[in-house]
C-alpha cells in the first residue's frame, strides 16, 4: 500500500545561511502515529509548515495521498488538518461559530452533529456559546484542535499540542489521538515531551539542523539503542575492580558499595541464541567464583529520553528507517 505522505528530497533554505530542512525523506503510513523529536530550532515545525503548504520548499516534493503539493495544493490541502504551536483564534467568535466556520471553508456543507460530537469529544459542548477571548488556554487549545479536525481530514497534524496545558488536558489529548487513529486518521506530533512520544508514538523520526537522522519503529528504536545497566549492591565494599572482571565494563562507586555493569541485551545474543561469555549471566557466575557477595541487585533499560540526547548529540548519519526515493513501495 502506498504511503499516505511521502516526502522526497525536501530542502528549505531561507537566504544564505544553514537550511533549514535537508534532504529529508520520509514515508508515513496511513493510520500511524508517528512523533517528531528534536531540539528547538531543528526544522520540526518548518517541515510541517511545508506539508502543509504554509511554507514552500526550495527543492523536493510532498504528495498526501498521491496529490502533489504544489500542483494539487487544494486536494493535498483539503486532506490535512494541523493544529499550530500558537493560540491563534478569532477572540470575538464563539466556540460554535469558529468550528463551523473552519469547516465551511473546506467547502464541507453544514453538519451540526459533527461540530456537536467534536465539541463534545473535547469537553467544549458546555463552552460552545462562550467567545473564545473568555476561554482558558486549555481550553483555546481545545477549540484549535476542534477546528482542524472540522473538515474531517486525513491526516492531523500536532504541532506542540500539550506546550503548556495541564497533566489532565494532555491525557485527554492522548485518549483523542489513540480514538482519531482507531477511526483511520493518520497522526504526526511533534513534542518536546519525550513521555508524550513513547506512550503514544508508533514510530519516532528524529531532526536535527534540519536534516532527519533517524525514522523507527518505537519498539525497534528501544531494542536497538536502548541500553541496559545492572547495578549490585555489594555485601562487602570494594577498593577496586579486581583485574579478574576484565572482561566487563565495570564502574564501582566510590563508596565501593555498588557495582555497575552496562551492556547491551541484544548483542549478548549470538547467532545460536546463546548467551556470549562476557553477558551478565557469565559476570554473576565469575561473581559468585571470586566470592563477592551482593545483596541486592536491579536493572533498568534506557529511556527514549536518554536515547533521544544521544542520538542529537552524535554525528549526522543517514536516517534508519527513511525511506529513499527507490523505496516508497516498500513497508518499513
Amino acid at each position: 500500500m502506498a504511503p499516505v505522505l511521502s516526502i522526497k528530497n525536501l530542502g528549505k533554505s531561507y537566504g544564505k545561511g544553514q537550511p533549514a530542512l535537508s534532504g529529508i525523506n520520509l514515508d508515513i503510513e496511513r493510520g500511524e502515529i508517528f512523533a517528531l523529536l528534536g531540539p528547538n530550532g531543528a526544522g520540526k515545525t518548518t517541515l510541517i509548515s511545508v506539508v502543509c503548504g504554509i511554507v514552500n520548499p526550495t527543492e523536493g516534493t510532498v504528495t498526501i495521498d498521491g496529490a502533489d503539493i504544489q500542483r494539487d495544493y487544494r486536494t493535498a490541502r483539503f486532506k490535512v488538518g494541523l493544529v499550530p504551536q500558537e493560540l491563534t483564534t478569532d477572540a470575538f467568535e464563539s466556540v460554535w461559530s469558529t468550528v463551523s466556520f473552519s469547516r465551511g471553508l473546506f467547502g464541507r456543507s453544514p453538519d451540526p452533529a459533527r461540530i456537536e460530537q467534536l465539541l463534545r469529544d473535547l469537553s467544549l459542548w458546555e463552552k460552545r456559546d462562550a467567545k473564545i477571548m473568555t476561554l482558558s488556554g486549555g481550553m483555546k487549545r481545545r477549540v484549535l484542535i476542534a477546528k482542524a479536525l472540522s473538515h474531517d481530514p486525513e491526516i492531523l497534524f500536532l504541532d506542540e499540542p500539550t506546550a503548556g496545558v495541564d497533566v489532565e488536558l494532555r491525557r485527554d489529548m492522548w485518549a483523542l489521538v489513540r480514538r482519531l487513529r482507531a477511526g483511520g486518521v493518520t497522526v504526526i506530533l511533534t513534542t518536546h515531551y519525550i513521555d508524550e512520544a513513547e506512550e503514544m508514538a508508533d514510530r519516532i523520526g528524529v531532526i536535527n539542523k534540519g536534516q532527519l537522522i533517524l525514522a523507527e519503529e518505537k519498539t525497534k528504536l528501544m531494542q536497538s539503542l536502548g541500553k541496559r545497566t545492572l547495578t549490585l549492591q555489594l555485601q562487602q565494599p570494594l577498593a577496586s575492580v579486581p583485574a579478574a572482571l576484565g572482561d566487563w565494563s565495570l564502574a564501582l562507586n566510590s563508596a565501593g558499595t555498588e557495582l555497575q555493569y552496562t551492556f547491551d541485551a541484544h548483542a549478548q545474543q549470538g547467532g545460536d541464541g546463546q548467551t556470549s561469555t562476557a553477558g551478565m549471566p557469565a559476570l554473576l557466575r565469575r561473581l559468585d567464583e571470586l566470592g563477592i557477595a551482593f545483596r541486592d541487585l536491579n536493572t533498568r533499560q534506557s529511556s527514549l529520553e536518554e536515547i533521544f540526547v544521544n542520538l542529537i548529540h552524535a554525528p549526522a548519519a543517514p536516517a534508519s528507517g527513511a525511506r529513499q526515493p527507490a523505496q516508497t513501495e516498500a513497508r518499513r
